[in-house]
């Protein structure tokens, strides 16, 4: 790597770039706020970007994409996405971090959280489009389990983002493609290095959703993702987990409902003052909203999340309203992240 590329790397994630992306015949560009703006520096010539593929252990001659790791003076451990755009070589990348942030910081339920991730079985849930924070949400829930019990916690990741340094517990952190071939082999073979929780990178299809519940099923707590658009919330969460995993067998509706703990469903919207705010959806799974999932009685499910009063469920619409009247968010903000901006309206005017 040129030295200008090492510099600009620092610079940019030292000053709280999330994100850079290099293009050859393009100057460098950077995340800073959610916005990407483009970098000092020169435009980039194939050498240069070829040179960091290679570095990484990519063929910038025979292969098209790819995801790997690097570690960079000043900047640290990055994970890198390599891909080709119009036949241009391209990398995005972004720094591995090593702190995980708290609850309080990233605004997230605490004591709800805490409440589930001292069980010793089950299946928790974060949901939301990507970008939207769900590994770093998940990053806090394994940092504080790491604080406050001695667990083993084995993780599966395509690719890492978080590095954990050994605290209570003991963390076996496997990338897929360098500790592991993929994520299925790599959560059978979880299964037998004795683990008390499991963090399962993203439920991508009905083998992995299966798995999942299945590990959880069998004493362990298992943590996972699922992606998700921007206005998805929980329930619409469920419901496509259930579509998936009814295609095997109508009795996995039922799996679902005794393993779930909960599901935080979220989104990042910009404040005011600058920087990002998480916004979330979340609700714990009790006895009714059990026989709900079993039932596939989502609607009555969503009816629940969206009326409940109680410390277990809290819709959207709540800490939008909520970060509007502390003027974290600028109400057209809180529109537009909105599925129905009439019922926010409805909600400012303290109508129920």
């Amino acid at each position: 790597m040129t030295p200008a590329l090492a510099d600009l790397l620092s610079t940019a994630f030292t000053g709280g770039a999330s994100d850079v992306f290099l293009v050859e015949g393009e100057r460098p560009r950077v995340r800073t706020n959610g916005e990407v703006v483009v970098a000092h520096g020169e435009e980039l010539d194939h050498s240069s970007i070829a040179e960091i593929w290679r570095s990484c252990g990519l063929d910038p001659e025979k292969q098209n994409d790819g995801d790997a790791s690097l570690e960079v003076a000043g900047a640290g451990r990055l994970r890198l996405n390599a891909y080709r755009t119009l036949g241009r070589l391209a990398l995005v990348m972004r720094p591995i971090k090593e702190v995980a942030p708290s609850f309080d910081e990233l605004g997230l339920p605490g004591e709800l959280l805490t409440s589930w991730l001292q069980r010793r079985s089950g299946l928790i849930l974060f949901s939301g489009p990507t970008g939207s924070g769900k590994s770093t949400s998940v990053a806090a829930c394994l940092d504080w389990i790491n604080k406050h019990h001695s667990r083993h916690i084995v993780t599966i990741e395509d690719p890492i983002e978080y590095l954990f340094r050994n605290d209570q517990s003991y963390f076996s952190q496997r990338e897929v493609h360098h500790d592991t071939g993929d994520f299925d082999v790599a959560l059978r073979q979880a299964l037998r290095q004795n683990p008390d929780v499991i963090f399962f990178g993203e439920i991508r299809d009905a083998e992995s959703a299966l798995a999942a519940l299945r590990a959880s099923e069998t004493g362990h707590l298992v943590i996972s993702t699922l992606h998700g658009s921007g206005v998805a919330g929980v329930t619409t969460s469920l419901e496509r987990i259930a579509r998936l995993i009814t295609t095997h067998t109508a009795s996995t509706a039922s799996l679902l409902s005794q393993q779930l703990i909960g599901v935080v469903s979220q989104q990042l919207l910009p404040r005011i003052n600058g920087g990002l705010v998480a916004v979330l959806e979340y609700f714990q799974n009790a006895s009714v909203t059990r026989k709900w999932i079993a039932e596939g009685r989502f609607d009555e499910l969503r009816d629940h999340v969206s009326t409940s009063k109680s410390d277990g469920a809290c819709p959207f619409i709540r800490y939008l309203v909520a970060a509007v009247e502390q003027n974290i968010i600028d109400p057209d903000t809180a529109r537009a992240a909105c599925d129905r901006p009439q019922d926010l309206d409805r909600a400012l005017r303290g109508i129920s």
